[in-house]
This record gives structure tokens, sequence and C-alpha cells, in this order.
């Protein structure tokens, strides 16, 4: 922060670099399957028992209402140093096990430690969402979507990482988990916090400018990542040079700070500065304005678009069409990443770090583009939002009838499309709900949401998928079980095929209840920033 006193709108985008770097190292609670079979045959698992293990994991969002309810109260940097420690502990437990280090410890043991690595997430995702949704409110749309862009190729980041240097070796795949994580959020702890939104059009244009450079970059990574997946095995000097070559491109971000230090070194910049601030005065008049008018609306219920509390948001049955069709993309979704280990293996695939990979990859399309063009829709016609999500469903449906018919290829069709809807949802929803319900409560807001989570796994994976695949498994010697052949998950298949059809009719629902609400939207928007429409 020192280093950019004189130079704040530079400071303000270096915050938002590190912020990109924390989600890209935020994915680790997707990388289950790359050492759940290791922890399997250690602990001598039934696949219902591995799965539990897993919703042990996700149950660990369940606490990030915590890191929600302190998120008005607490400072950035020390959400995200907790986020740290609890992913340090977690995932560093899990190391000493999985490395044999230590002997497996007792099964509820095993699930508080996963549980701690699945919370750790939750803190960071909270600190930068929230920080960044607030620091640049007019453009919700693509923070979204950058950001979890990025959360949906952490997995094939570190996937890749691995196997380029180690072999996919899962002890040292969770040495990373353990050690990288804390690094980075240290790192973000010093320059991510709240800044003053835009208040000027110039601004604004700005920041959209900026932000096209950001997508830019990310999909220059996400290419990058899916040529080496594709590609086939590597030599060893290969995978170095793709590994320095992935880190330099992490580090590419930081080419937009750079850029306005040296700008703003150039004469000129004191008369520009001078021109500024009256402009914030007159921003900071407006918002005293309206935060007059708040107390005027705080006599009345609030109505979808205008700033709610918990209480109101939750008695509302928009926030509830809402919940439920969340539940339906990422709960089903979350059963696809946890077992996708044997989903793999009962098609015949021995090494799924591949399918791993694909998930992450096109999610992170999902995400990236799913972001941009909603906020460009917004802009354009007023198109709700939640549109984007009844799409999603409807593709995430044709993925799992696609694995449900086990043909050639089936994996990498329906792993894409899994991956693409997942990525669509994650970003859609939480840009949403900020729209209908407002950013003042907004991290209590999202780790509300991200209850669906650990709910989701538990019902569709923990509960459906390890049940019917136990029932299809045979016994292994020694512990445990293992089913081969395309029977294994196909009722699993259709049953989420179904909850996705389900998802969609409530996405449509909420589309047409939101249509004024974004109508609303997309004048103010137009009005304030015509250039953008």
């Amino acid at each position: 922060m020192l280093l950019f006193s004189s130079n704040f709108v530079a400071e303000k985008w270096l915050g938002f670099v590190t912020a990109i770097w924390v989600q890209t190292i935020c994915g680790n609670n997707y990388t289950f399957a790359n050492y759940s079979d290791v922890l399997k045959s250690l602990m001598f698992l039934s696949q219902m028992q591995l799965n539990n293990l897993s919703v042990a994991k996700d149950v660990g969002k369940a606490f990030g209402i915590f890191s929600g309810l302190v998120s008005d109260r607490w400072p950035t940097s020390v959400i995200l140093m907790i986020g740290a420690t609890m992913g340090f502990i977690g995932y560093g437990v899990q190391w000493l096990v999985v490395s044999q280090r230590i002997t497996p410890l007792p099964y509820w043991l095993m699930c508080v430690f996963l549980c701690m690595g699945g919370n750790s997430s939750t803190w960071m995702n909270t600190a930068v969402l929230v920080t960044c949704m607030r620091s640049f409110p007019n453009n919700r749309g693509p923070i979204s979507g950058i950001l979890k862009g990025y959360l949906g190729l952490s997995t094939a980041i570190f996937t890749d990482i691995c196997t380029a240097l180690f072999s996919s070796d899962p002890s040292k795949f969770l040495l990373m988990l353990t050690i990288v994580p804390a690094v980075i959020c240290l790192i973000a702890a010093i320059f991510l916090h709240e800044t003053p939104p835009a208040s000027t059009s110039t601004e604004e244009n700005q920041e959209t400018r900026f932000f096209n450079v950001f997508n830019l970059i990310a999909v220059t990574v996400a290419v990058y990542l899916l040529v080496f997946d594709i590609s086939g095995p590597h030599k060893h000097v290969v995978s170095l040079v793709f590994t320095i070559g992935l880190l330099i491109l992490l580090a590419m971000p930081l080419l937009v700070p750079i850029y306005l230090v040296l700008i703003k070194t150039r004469p000129g910049f004191d008369k520009e500065k001078q021109n500024h601030e009256p402009l914030l005065a007159q921003k900071i008049e407006k918002e005293e304005t309206c935060a007059k008018v708040e107390e005027v609306k705080i006599k009345r219920k609030p109505v979808l678009g205008e700033e709610h509390t918990i209480i109101e948001m939750v008695k509302t049955a928009d926030f509830w069409v809402l919940f439920m069709s969340f539940f339906c993309g990422v709960g089903t979704g979350l059963c696809v990443m946890n077992n996708m280990g044997q989903m793999g293996l009962a098609l015949g695939y021995h090494d799924v770090s591949l399918f791993i990979s694909f998930i992450s990859i096109w999610g992170f399309f999902g995400r990236i583009l799913s972001g941009s063009l909603s906020e460009h829709y917004i802009r354009k016609s007023g198109l709700p939002r939640l549109v984007w999500n009844a799409a999603a469903q409807i593709l995430m449906a044709a993925g799992y009838i696609a694995l449900a018919m086990a043909l050639p290829g089936s994996l990498y069709i329906g792993s894409m499309l899994v991956g693409i809807c997942y990525g669509v949802r994650l970003t859609i929803t939480p840009a949403a709900a900020s729209e209908l319900f407002g950013l003042k409560y907004y991290g209590l807001l999202y780790n509300i949401l991200i209850l669906n989570l650990p709910i989701g796994s538990f019902i569709f994976s923990g509960l459906i998928a390890g049940y019917l695949y136990d029932i299809e498994a045979t016994s292994v010697p020694g512990g445990g079980n293992t089913c081969i052949g395309a029977h294994c998950f196909r009722l699993v298949y259709f049953t989420m095929a179904f909850a996705c059809a389900l998802g969609c009719g409530l996405d449509i629902l909420l589309s047409v209840r939101t249509k004024k609400i974004y109508s609303k939207i997309h004048i103010e928007r137009n009005l304030v920033n015509p250039i953008l429409r």
C-alpha cells in the first residue's frame, strides 16, 4: 500500500490483481477426485463412505456463513488470513495421511479436516467477492465472470502443474494445496481492500477497457491449459517450459497497474487529478442524498432491486426460487466433480485428470462468457440476467444424458457441458442476487446461497450417487467396492437431468418476475454512461 500511496488508481487495480490470484487458488475444493482413490484404498472405504468424505469437504462451505457475518465488520486482510490458516491445517493433515507420514486418522477426524479445507475457500471467496463487488458496483457481471472464471481455472492449474512437475502424484498435489494458497492470501492481505467506486463516466469507460484486458488474459490462460491437456503426454523439459509459461501468464494482469503507474507519472497528471476531485465531491453528495432516501424507504417493505436485510430477503418467494434453482445446478455439478474418479473408472479410464481439467477449463469459459454477455445484454436491451441460468440448466441436462448414454466420447462431451453450465451458475447467481437484494449485506447473502454446495453435495453425491453406486458395485478383498460398466451411474445421471429440467423451469419463472427490474437497470446504466450502450 505504501508503494502506491501516491497513485490511488493503480493501487485499486493492484488489489484486483491480487483478488484474481486468490481466486486462482480457491478451486482447491473441487480437486477431491485427484486424490480420492488413494484415500479410498488407504482407509478401505466403500463408495458411500468416500462420498460422505467429499460431503464433509463441502459441508465446510456451510460454515462460510460466519465469514458472511463478519464481512461487514472485519477488514479484508483478516478474513483472508483466517481462510489461509484453515486451508493450511485442513489440507496439511490430508497431505500427511496420503503421503503416509502418519497412519490414516479415524474416519470422523478425517471428516473434520476435510471440512476445514473446504471451509477455507469460503473465507477467501467472501473477502474477494464482497470487496470487489463494492469497489466496482457498475460492472458486477464482468467482476463475477472474471473472478469466478479464474476460480474455475484453479482446478486445472493445480492439476496440470502437478501432472507436469510431479506426474500426478497425489501426495505432492496435496502439498501444493497446503502451501500455495497460504502464500497468495498473505500477498493479497497487503494490497486488497475496499475502495470508492468509479465516480465519472471516464472512470467507468476505463474500467470497461481494463476488464476487457483481464478477460483477454484469462482466455489466453484457459486456451494455454486446454492445449496442454489435449496434446497428450509430455517430456519433462516440455512440462517445465509449460509451467514457466503458465506462471508468466498468471502474472500478466500486473500489466494493468504497471501501465497506470507509468501514465500517471507523465506531465499533466496533476491537472487530471484536480479535475477529478470535484467529481468525487459530487459523488459523495449524491450518496448522502441516496442515504436520506433510504431512510424514507425503511418505513415500507423493500421491493426487488432495493436493499434488503437478510430477514426481509428470506421472506420473499423470489429468494427461494433463486435458492432452489441454484441448488439444482450446483448440487448436480458437484456430484460429477466429486465422483469423477469412479465415473471415469466405470467407463474404463484409469487416469481422470484430463476430465477434471476439462470441467475446470470449460467451466472457465462458462463463467467468463456469461459474466460479460449478461452485462452486455442488460446494457443493450435489459435482458434479465437469470435467462442465462435457464439456458445453462438445459445444456447441463443434455450433458447428463450424454454421460448416461455411455457412447464413445461421452465422458468428454459430458464433462465439457457440465463444466460450462456449472460455471454459468456460479457467475450469474451471485451477480443477480446483488441486483435483486442489494450489496449492503452481500457477504452474508452470498454465503447463504453457497449453502447449496454442501446441501447439494450431500443429497446428490452422498445419498443418491453413493447409494445407487453401491447397489451396482461388487466388494473387493480387504474392504471397499468397485463397479465397472455404463450401468454404474446411469440412474444417477437421469436423476440429475430431471433436477436440471426442474431448475430450468424455476429460472424461467424468476426471469419473468424480474423483467421490470432489469429494464430499470438498463435505463439507469445507459443514462449514466450512454457510451457503453
